[in-house]
């Protein structure tokens, strides 16, 4: 009995979590390019009574042997890198990418960054940044004078000028990583590289597979609020069955303990 209280009580140590994940992807479910969380779960550690395989008389062997399972455990968590839909914005500065690729913005303190949010604005000194200000890598800078901005689904960036001449203000590139998922969330829709994702490649967007931008879109979202509450159901059941489990194995203690009085 005691072995079973403590099965349950690492499932609901598990559905815990699980349901703290889906509360995540339920709060940004309006934040910009925002890719779900999944978690994935294992089982925990088997006591094997008999072996399978182990002798029995003979040239006969157990078929299955008998192994109890103690619980369950989350293994690992991992970033859904599918594409969110595209909504337009009408801002000329708002830029979504239609396809694999993030965008590299540079910190304060120099290191670097990458994200598939391109609300981006002009700062004070005409450079295109985040909305935290970080600046756009290869840096795009803008002229006093300038007057409207366009950018192309190659990253071309151009901007007209007072007068009726315009300017090329320089190209957004792309960034690859062999292995997305394996990128760190540090918050504020920023990833950081990491050895499990690999060295990040830059290149120019609608090329080699990479993605192409859209000016004056945004990527929403890829969290579907349907699969959430399904999802945040079957948890809460299994948290329910688990705690019942508990509260047999608690009866049937109670039933022993009875038998000694």
């Amino acid at each position: 009995m005691i072995r079973a209280m403590r099965t349950a009580a690492s499932g609901m140590l598990a559905q815990q979590m699980q349901v703290d994940t889906i509360a995540n992807n339920i709060a940004n479910v309006n934040t910009t390019s925002y890719k779900k969380d999944a978690l994935a779960f294992r089982t925990l550690l088997y006591r094997t009574f008999r072996e399978p395989g182990a002798v029995t008389s003979g040239t006969q062997m157990n078929p299955t042997g008998l192994q109890i399972g103690s619980g369950a455990e989350i293994a690992s968590s991992i970033k859904l890198h599918v594409q969110g839909d595209l909504e337009p914005t009408g801002n000329e500065m708002d830029v979504a990418i239609n396809g694999p690729g993030f965008f590299r913005v540079r910190l304060g303190n120099g290191e670097f960054r990458y994200t598939r949010d391109g609300t981006f604005r002009k700062d004070a000194n005409g450079d295109m940044v985040t909305v935290d200000g970080f600046r756009l890598e290869p840096p795009i800078n803008f002229p006093a004078d300038a007057e409207t901005i366009s950018i192309a689904q190659d990253g071309t960036v151009t901007v007209s000028q007072a007068g009726g001449g315009s300017k090329e203000a320089g190209q957004i590139l792309l960034i690859r990583f062999a292995n997305p998922a394996g990128l760190k969330a540090v918050g504020a829709n920023l990833f950081s590289e990491t050895l499990s994702s690999g060295i990040a490649t830059p290149q120019t967007p609608g090329l080699n597979g990479m993605g192409f931008l859209r000016n004056g879109f945004r990527e929403r979202s890829n969290v579907q609020i349907v699969d959430e509450l399904i999802e945040l159901i079957q948890a809460q059941r299994n948290y329910e069955v688990n705690s019942r489990t508990i509260r047999v194995g608690d009866e049937m203690l109670q039933q022993v303990s009875n038998l000694v009085r």
